[in-house]
């Protein structure tokens, strides 16, 4: 007689703590379909052309999936349901959707080159994703251990969104060294086995909201949605690029401190 899998400690802590596995609320899953809707806007986007659309498509999808879990935590609404569909929407959002972009902007050009690192970034994502899933009660909270799928995301997404911003596309010289679509090549597979690496990226998970903060805070604050408003494009992409490196650097920063 075939043994029953064991089902993961998350699973085990919701039914623990009295939240019916197979029940499905309305409030934090409707934000999650709202960033899944995002995503398939954005791969229509594209399709038809419109590279800025699917751009900002996928920071969109990044606000909604950063906001679903945590309205479940503040309604008491977490289920096994909404952990496996949001997992799913994901893939679609930051997996699926920023390696098509990718490809019908700048990739296509590149033949199999192309496709293929569209295709190792959109599997890449899917093992980030599974990875997070399995050892989500094992890794450290401070630490996300590789790049958050919408991280990587977010770096393709602002790159497409400069370049168009800029009237740059996919397909031309870049100040005259590079072509756009090796430069898309290049940071297409740098996002995608950054999410596979076991580097650390900061998580902020242990930032409390409800905690008095010096005065200086609230000035980076507004300094931050000051230098949006001014170039979402730019700032957003070097934001996301300096994230994407941070994990390198910190792994530079551990092996120089043990020497």
């Amino acid at each position: 007689m075939a043994e029953t899998p064991v089902k993961p400690r998350r699973y085990r802590l919701l039914r623990e703590s009295g939240l019916r596995e197979r029940s499905i609320y309305l409030l934090p899953n409707a934000f999650t379909t709202a960033a899944l809707f995002a995503g398939f806007y954005a791969i229509v986007q594209a399709m038809n052309g419109h590279y800025e659309h699917a751009a900002v498509a996928i920071f969109i999808a990044m606000v909604l999936d950063g906001l679903d879990g945590r309205v479940a935590r503040l309604t008491n609404t977490q289920s096994a349901f909404g952990a496996e569909y949001d997992s799913l929407a994901d893939m679609v959002s930051f997996g699926v959707a920023p390696a098509l972009v990718l490809y019908v902007w700048a990739l296509q050009p590149l033949g199999k080159l192309g496709w293929i690192a569209a295709f190792i970034y959109c599997a890449c994502a899917a093992l980030r994703l599974a990875r997070f899933n399995v050892k989500i009660d094992e890794i450290d909270k401070r630490f996300f251990q590789g790049l958050p799928s919408p991280a990587a995301a977010s770096i393709l997404a602002g790159m497409v969104w400069v370049a168009f911003d800029n009237g740059i596309s996919g397909n031309e010289v870049f100040f005259g060294v590079i072509k756009m679509n090796w430069l898309a090549w290049g940071i297409t597979l740098f996002a995608g086995l950054s999410m596979v690496t076991d580097l650390r990226y900061y998580s902020g998970k242990e930032i409390n909201f409800r905690k008095s903060v010096p005065f200086f805070v609230i000035l980076l604050i507004v300094l931050a949605f000051v230098l949006i408003s001014y170039s979402p494009p730019e700032v957003l992409f070097i934001a996301a690029l300096i994230y994407g490196l941070s994990g390198y650097l910190y792994w530079a920063k551990q092996k120089l401190q043990r020497k």
